[in-house]
């Protein structure tokens, strides 16, 4: 699969991961360029049987995403070609572009080291883990103090990663949710040192892209799918000759033994 020919981003496959680079300048504005190349680039990856971690990162030191192309408010005739355009029932183009993205089988993980305001930070809260660097930027729905709400999903996002009352807090005041308050909120996973972000992101999306698709999937569909028949469902699916193999290797090499199970994340890494 190939993806050099995408505006406004850059992609890089290696060892599994896919890291994709906001490259929108002159402030990675989520503009009608940056929104076709990751619409694209969804579509693709879709179905790239080398891709099962995507992290996205952004090549501006200060911004990640700055927000939606406010032109799209000013000049509605940057809208009109997305008039008849491919989107989601009931939904805008932006919507979509998130949702699309939610909807990859791969495990999306943003690395956020600047500011991620309005669509910017909508399309962070669309991915699967977000991981912030202390002390640099923050995300924050600035739509109201502008006259509108959020339109990007942020209503939906913010309010399952926080809650209620939290996302209208953050939504109706408006204000900026530094790394350390987003944490504490939901927003991200973590917050990090600035020095340690990139390590912990790359540690973790390689150690995920050993996992075998199906159980990337099965993970995904269970807790999306919000009901114990779901988790049992997708288990049972992952009940194969190899996990019985793999299963056996384990219990061979100590699993189960006092000693064992007083380091049993390092064997089960030796076995694997």
């Amino acid at each position: 699969m190939t993806y050099q020919d995408l505006s406004g981003v850059r992609v890089a496959v290696s060892d599994g991961v896919a890291t994709l680079t906001i490259d929108n300048p002159p402030l990675n504005l989520l503009d009608e360029t940056l929104i076709l190349a990751l619409r694209t680039f969804a579509a693709r990856v879709r179905d790239d049987a080398a891709v099962r971690v995507i992290v996205f990162e952004s090549a501006d030191p200060d911004f990640f995403i700055a927000h939606g192309d406010m032109r799209f408010v000013t000049e509605p005739s940057r809208l009109a070609a997305y008039a008849d355009a491919d989107v989601l029932p009931g939904t805008n183009m932006m919507q979509t572009l998130h949702e699309e993205i939610r909807a990859l089988p791969q495990v999306t993980i943003g690395k956020l080291a600047g500011f991620a305001r309005g669509g910017g930070n909508e399309l962070l809260m669309a991915l699967d883990m977000r991981f912030a660097a202390l002390g640099r930027g923050g995300q924050a729905q600035p739509e109201t103090r502008m006259g509108i709400i959020p339109g990007g999903g942020g209503t939906q996002y913010l309010t399952a990663l926080a809650g209620r009352a939290r996302a209208l807090e953050l939504i109706l005041g408006g204000a900026l949710a530094d790394p350390a308050l987003a944490e504490r909120y939901g927003l991200i996973n973590r917050a990090l040192p600035a020095s340690d972000l990139d390590a912990f992101v790359t540690t973790l999306a390689r150690h995920i892209a050993t996992l075998s698709p199906a159980v990337i999937q099965a993970a995904k569909t269970a807790i999306d799918g919000h009901s114990l028949t779901t988790e049992n469902e997708a288990l049972t699916s992952l009940f194969t000759a190899d996990a019985v193999i793999r299963a056996q290797r384990l219990l061979d090499a100590g699993v189960q033994t006092r000693e064992g199970e007083l380091r049993l994340e390092d064997l089960i890494d030796e076995v694997h």
